[in-house]
Parts: C-alpha cells; structure tokens; sequence
C-alpha cells in the first residue's frame, strides 16, 4: 500500500528552506486568514485578473515559489453553527486534485487556520488526510497500472498543530487499507482473499491475525453467519471466513475495545434477491469490515500504550442458490437464541450477532471493555441521518456517554455521526410471534421504508448475541454501540461507484487513541 511520504514542520519559513524539495507550493486559507507575506502581492495581483479566487481553487505563477508557482484554496465559510472541519477535509481534496492535474510531483502543503475555533484544532492534519482521500485509486487499478496512478511521491506539511508524521503516517495506513478492502470488487475481494490481503496488510505490524475457514467449525461456532454463507458453499472460492485481529500494548492493559465487522462481501438479497438494480454495489456490503481492519492496523501503527483491541470480522458472501436459506427458517444462534429468518435480505445482523456472541464473553473477563459493531447495515440508516453515521447504544453505553463522545470526537476529525436511541418499540419490534421461535431477524419490507429501520436491529443484536442479559442492571452491564455506516460508507451515496471513505475510522482513533497522543 504505497503512501506519499510526509515531513511536517510547524512555520513555513523553516520549511522553505528546502525549498529545491518541493515543485509547487499549495496555500490552504481557512476564512478569516491572510495569505502569507512574502506571496501576498502575487496572490493580490492575480485576484485582480481571476474572479475564481477565494471561490475556486486557481493556479498561480510566481517566479519566487517552490517550482515557480502557487496553488491557493480558501475553505468557506468555517464561523456559522453549523461549519465543522471538513472545510478543511474537503479543500484538501479540491488542492490536490488540481495539483494532479498539472503535473505536481512534491507538493509544499501550507494550511492557515488563525482565527479558527476549537472545532478545528486539528485542521492541519485533517487537510492532509482530504489530500490522500483524493489520491487513493482502487486497489485492482493500482495493481494493474502501477504507480502511475498515484504519482506524489511526497508532500511537505506545514501548519500549527499537525500531529507528527509517523502518527499521521500510522493514520493513513488504516485508512488506505479500510478503503482497499471496502472498494475492491466481489472477486478480488472475496471472504478468503479479504483475509489474505488483511494477513499480508497487517504482517508488519503488532497485530496477530487468525483466520478460521473450516467449514465444520465455523457452523458450530457461527450458525447464523453459517446460515448465510449456505449457497455459496458450493462455489469453493466463495467459502466464508472469520478473521480475528488482536493488537496488544506492550504493559498492563487498561481499556478493551471488542468490535465486530460485517464483511459481507457480495450481497444478492439471498432468496429475497435484489431486483430493478439494486444489487449494484453490493460489493461495498464489506465495508463494516474494512473499517474495522483499518482501524486495528492505524491504533497497531500508533501504538498507544493501556489500549488492548480485539475484532472480529464475519467474511461471507450472501448468495442465491438451491441450497439458500429462506424467510421462516429457525436458526439458533451462538449464544442458543432461536431465530426465525424475516428476510434473507437482513443478511448483516445475522452476521453480526455470532461475532458478538464471542466478543461478549471474551469482555467479560477484559479490562474495561467496550463492545461495538460496525456495519453498513440498514438503508433507513442512509435515508434517516443522510451521509452520516448513525450511532445506537445500549443502556451501559449511553449511561457511559458513550455516543456523545464518539459523535464529539467525529466533529473534531471530520467523520461526523448522529445519535439515534433505541426504545422498547424496537424491542417489540423483533419479539417471537410463536413459540417455537426466541427473537424475529426482520419484518419483510426493506428498512429503508420501516419506520426505526436502524434502530431495531441494534435491539435485535443485543437479543440474538445475548448482550441484552448485560444491561446497566445485571450483574455485569457491558456497553455496547452499534455504528451504522449505510449513509456513510462511501463519497456522494454512490455505492457503485463512489471511494469508500473508511467511516467510522477517525471517529474511533479520535476517541480511544489520538486524545491520549
């Protein structure tokens, strides 16, 4: 996973003195800044003659920059309510997509954020993260063009506040990988070969990596998740797996974070098959998944000490078949829970609530647990809170505020979240309508049209997996946030064809790893 090389200095002057490093010099301006001195009557006369500036990226040539020209950004507007850091997120993009574009090799990246608030204390280093959003291609097109496609070979940073670059560097490279999973097609990213390249990705790192692809364990231990993989058993290459990922500090252990990962890795409907085009981008179902690879591989990256992180990710593919599972169907799950099937099509919780079901009892005996899943869930999470992440907890978690700091710490490193509760509706939602079944997976319309679509089946988790005998009044409460990435997952809700954005990476590493560093 090739990323540009980083050097970061705090004041623009001590890194012009390597000026001969650098082919071009970016300029991002947060509202409220000045350009910097000595290419202020450049940029003055330039604005004289191009009404695109403070509106528009432009180009300028100044015979006294780094490769004799200038690329200036302003970000907007950044002092009403409802400004957040991704001004700066997104100006990043926009600079190095016009940096591309003309030739630029080395870039000399200068963001000025004075005046700013504390909503945008990080500005600097989120610029450069926007910057490699923009530069990432697909991991099938890098491996077959080559580096061609990804031509900077390094970028100067220069701004106050930015976090050093092997931390940035540690960020990136969990982002990339979040991003290389999510994206890939359902070939080249089927359950085995997303282990594999998480195996390769993660091997020079402190993580230890565990793949269980036997077939006859994984319907013991996984039978919802086995349930699932049913059809595609007949096709060897599209054999389901379980990866865990476990990074562990060097010294005692004060905090566990357990996560579970939905890598469906193509998503047909099952027997409830997509139909009218809406299959399309399927192969983003994983996204879950990638995300929570990407975050183990930047906190192993990062190193934080106290900080132990255990993931599962379930790998599977949801397929049609004459061996498929169908609606009315009663699967028990890892925790014993029988669950009659609503809707083949409700692939994900199915998946989730195995990996739970361990994750759970491993907690119980961790430091300070806390337990997450992640997904791209439900399409009613995308239609109720649009291209953010939607946050649902459980009593322990919202008793520990824990969606409010997640949902804080988003705002901080553009990867912004919303916070949705769930109620005792979506309890009775998900309750058995006989006796021979303990809890309902779904009702058989899609989520996108159900009303609390997102939040009933965080209440179906909790049942399936048995965390709801873990509330804030048993014996043992575990906190437990469920994060829906459906609205999220990718750029523009093109989930064809849009770049996966690792959501739900920086949100986390804001919150357990970077407010310690």
């Amino acid at each position: 996973m090739p990323i540009a090389s980083l050097s970061v200095t705090q004041h623009l002057s001590e890194a012009l003195d390597h000026e001969e490093d650098y082919d071009c010099l970016i300029i991002v301006l947060g509202q409220g800044s000045s350009p910097p001195a000595p290419y202020a009557d450049v940029i003055a006369e330039h604005a004289e003659i191009d009404n695109r500036v403070g509106k528009l990226p432009v180009l300028i040539r100044c015979a006294t920059a780094p490769g004799k020209r200038i690329i200036l950004v302003y970000t907007g507007p950044i002092h009403r309510d409802y400004d957040d850091v991704r001004r700066f997120y997104d100006a990043g993009q926009e600079c190095i997509q016009l940096a591309l574009s003309v030739g630029v090799r080395r870039p000399l990246l200068y963001v000025v954020s004075e005046g700013a608030d504390e909503r945008f204390r990080f500005a600097t280093s989120i610029t450069w993260l926007g910057t490699q959003q923009a530069i990432w291609h697909p991991l099938e097109a890098r491996e077959k063009l080559g580096e061609r496609l990804e031509p900077i070979r390094h970028i100067g940073l220069v701004g106050q506040g930015a976090l050093p670059p092997e931390h940035l560097g540690g960020i990136e490279y969990g982002l990339r990988l979040a991003r290389d999973l999510a994206g890939s097609e359902p070939e080249r990213m089927t359950p085995l070969r997303f282990a594999e390249y998480c195996q390769q990705s993660l091997e020079p790192l402190a993580v230890s990596v565990n793949v269980n692809r036997d077939v006859d364990s994984l319907k013991a231990r996984y039978p919802l998740l086995m349930g699932v993989a049913r059809a595609s058993l007949n096709v060897e290459r599209h054999h389901p797996c379980v990866v865990r990922l476990e990074y562990a500090p060097e010294g005692p252990v004060q905090q566990t974070l357990l996560l579970a990962g939905k890598g469906v890795t193509y998503d047909t409907g099952g027997a409830d098959l997509k139909v009218g085009g809406a299959m399309a981008g399927m192969s983003r179902d994983k996204g879950g998944a990638a995300s929570v690879a990407g975050f183990v591989a930047a906190v192993a990256a990062i190193a934080p000490p106290g900080l132990r992180v255990v993931a599962e990710l379930g790998l599977v593919r949801n397929s049609i078949g004459a061996d498929a599972f169908v609606p009315d169907e009663i699967i028990e799950s890892a925790a014993g829970v029988r669950v009659r099937i609503g809707n083949t099509d409700a692939e994900g919780r199915l998946v989730l609530a195995d990996l739970l079901t361990h994750l759970k009892t491993e907690a119980q005996a961790a430091a300070s647990p806390e337990l997450f899943s992640v997904a791209t869930l439900t399409g009613h999470a995308a239609r109720a809170v649009g291209p953010y992440t939607a946050l649902v907890e459980n009593g322990p978690a919202r008793e520990q505020h824990s969606a409010q700091y997640l949902q804080l710490s988003g705002d901080l490193w553009a990867d912004p979240a919303e916070i949705s509760r769930v109620r005792r509706e979506d309890y009775d939602f998900v309750q058995p309508r006989t006796t021979a079944d303990d809890v309902l997976s779904s009702n058989n319309a899609p989520s996108s049209v159900t009303a609390r679509g997102h939040q009933y089946p965080m209440a179906f988790l909790a049942i399936a997996s048995g965390l709801n005998k873990h509330g804030y009044q048993s014996e043992q409460p575990l906190s437990y946030t469920h994060i829906d990435i459906a609205g999220s997952g990718v750029e523009r809700g093109d989930w064809q064809h849009g770049k996966p954005t690792a959501a739900a990476v920086l949100m986390l590493l804001g919150r357990y790893v970077l407010a310690t560093n």
